[in-house]
């Protein structure tokens, strides 16, 4: 007997009753419909061998029998049976078959950006890299590449010669100038295979040279070989090359003899964290040449006017770390004030004109045994994010004012049609957090409900999940009103597409969408690359 036709009748059933529950708002469903809906999949599922259907409505049965609860709120049984509505994604997105295996992204693995306006060539390298368990960011813009490389700070970085508007040799040099100083391993492909464009390549500072048409097994070898040496070479250094700072890995190490020290003479020091304040502008009104020229000499101020046991290490972007040993929080934010108001006189110059920058702190005073290397990092951390909310160019000690925890807001919206994808977006979402900052997440079921909602408009941080294909406005076209709206700056927009569309990824990432995922997705490596994005861009 061929049971496909059974297997496809209860999955429909199941979904369709799971749909007409995740409507339902401000209802409440009687645990009694839950169970026989529960022991009737759990029957039938055994009948038809389905195992992990089986499974999860067994498992789901117990829970629900040790519960105790009479009636259920929609938005507590979305969440009781996220396990079911899980699966039954995957069989409708996965040619009737459920399968969890398979590659799982890592929340620290390696990051790579492709540019190339060939979008099949694109879509192939991401998939095939993203196989490997690396994440894969892609633009088909030269100006919108090079924001991104900036902002998302890749691991390795492959770029086409062949690009409209800027050729692959204009974008790699741009970087280098601001790149100068770091070690992104670079390979430059071209269907150009000639001695003269490969050479060009090389002298530009490309660490590697593809003719198209690729050979894919080789450049995945090639890409794993150059991650490496970069993870051999970050690992091997302790001095920032740009700022000639002590570096994040010296950091850690540091921060962990401090805490010993402590523990053996109870002497308190500070842990504090600086923030150059509206450096983004910086580098966007003068460029990222002065924007390196501000981060050395706003290291080398720091390094001259503290004291010769006190350390600066640059901790990542515009973000600096200063321990000061042996003092304890009122000493650290008077030391900081003097540190900020005589940077504040500094005068920069840039093509006549003159600026100034100012930095914002948060510091933290380990005096206490049980306080964590983690812990007294967080702390200082949302001391300099309450600065910043004060008006920056100022010190915060949260713990002098321990009631003071502060948040700042970035909005996050799924725009999807289909409720049960609805559902599972929201159901990652809201298990992800972010230090320092309240996720505000709302679902939408079309484009001109998120439009048209104060959730769209206001000012602040917005990351938008949109689907491609909707009734009413199609994604696309959801996408370019967000890029022509006064509030565009304040987007990242992860767009969910078919696995085919090639003219619908073009067009998205063409239109500015920030990166791509295809439809069906794992459930669990979405969650990572989510995460991953959310704590690049906060």
């Amino acid at each position: 007997m061929d049971l496909q036709k059974y297997k496809n009748h209860l999955f429909q059933n199941t979904k369709n009753k799971l749909t007409e529950w995740l409507s339902l708002k401000g209802k409440t469903i009687l645990t009694e419909e839950v169970y026989r809906f529960l022991h009737s999949i759990k029957g039938t599922s055994g009948t038809l061998q389905l195992d992990e259907l089986m499974q999860i409505s067994s498992e789901l049965l117990s829970k629900l029998e040790n519960e105790r609860i009479e009636k259920w709120k929609g938005i507590d049984l979305n969440a009781f049976l996220y396990p079911l509505i899980e699966l039954i994604y995957l069989y409708e997105n996965s040619g009737n078959s459920v399968n969890y295996n398979g590659t799982v992204l890592n929340p620290s693995a390696p990051l790579i950006q492709i540019i190339d306006d060939d979008v099949s060539m694109l879509i192939l390298l991401k998939d095939v890299l993203e196989e490997k368990g690396w994440m894969v960011i892609t633009n088909t813009n030269p100006e919108n590449a090079v924001k991104q490389y900036f902002e998302m700070k890749p691991d390795c970085l492959i770029l086409d010669i062949q690009l409209p508007q800027k050729d692959g040799f204009q974008i790699l040099q741009e970087i280098q100038q601001h790149n100068e100083k770091h070690f992104i391993p670079t390979i430059m492909i071209s269907i150009n295979n000639n001695k003269e464009t490969r050479i060009k390549a090389y002298q530009n500072g490309a660490d590697d040279f593809f003719k198209k048409p690729l050979d894919i097994e080789e450049i995945v070898v090639k890409v794993n070989r150059h991650l490496q040496r970069k993870k051999i070479f970050d690992q091997s250094v302790l001095i920032d090359e740009l700022t000639q700072v002590y570096n994040r890995k010296f950091l850690v190490d540091s921060l962990q003899r401090f805490f010993l020290d402590f523990k053996r003479t109870k002497q308190p020091f500070s842990i504090s964290i600086v923030d150059i304040d509206f450096f983004k502008n910086i580098n966007d009104t003068y460029g990222h040449l002065m924007g390196d020229q501000v981060l050395r000499d706003f290291a080398q101020y720091i390094k001259r006017n503290i004291r010769s046991l006190d350390i600066i290490y640059r901790y990542g972007g515009e973000e600096f770390v200063i321990v000061f040993p042996n003092t304890a929080s009122e000493d650290a934010i008077r030391r900081l004030n003097e540190l900020i108001k005589g940077f504040s006189q500094i005068k920069f110059t840039h093509h006549e004109v003159c600026f100034s920058v100012t930095f914002s702190a948060g510091t933290y005073t380990v005096k206490d045994d049980f306080v964590s290397i983690n812990e007294a990092f967080k702390e200082a951390d949302s001391s300099l994010y309450e600065a910043k909310r004060l008006g920056r160019a100022r010190v915060e000690c949260l713990q002098l004012t321990p009631n003071a925890h502060p948040k700042n807001v970035l909005n996050i919206s799924v725009v999807d049609d289909d409720i049960i994808i609805r559902t599972l977006l929201a159901q990652i979402l809201e298990s992800i957090t972010i230090d320092n900052f309240e996720l505000n997440i709302k679902v939408f079921e079309n484009g001109p409900s998120f439009l048209n909602s104060e959730h769209a408009k206001e000012d602040v941080g917005h990351f938008l999940i949109l689907d491609g294909i909707m009734p009413v406005m199609d994604g696309l076209e959801v996408l370019q009103k967000v890029k022509q709206g006064r509030n565009a700056g304040k987007y990242k927009i992860l767009m969910l597409t078919g696995r085919k569309s090639e003219d619908e990824i073009e067009r998205a990432l063409r239109l500015g969408a920030d990166d791509y995922v295809t439809k069906p997705f794992n459930v669990n490596e979405l969650q990572v690359r989510i995460e991953r994005i959310l704590n690049m861009i906060k």
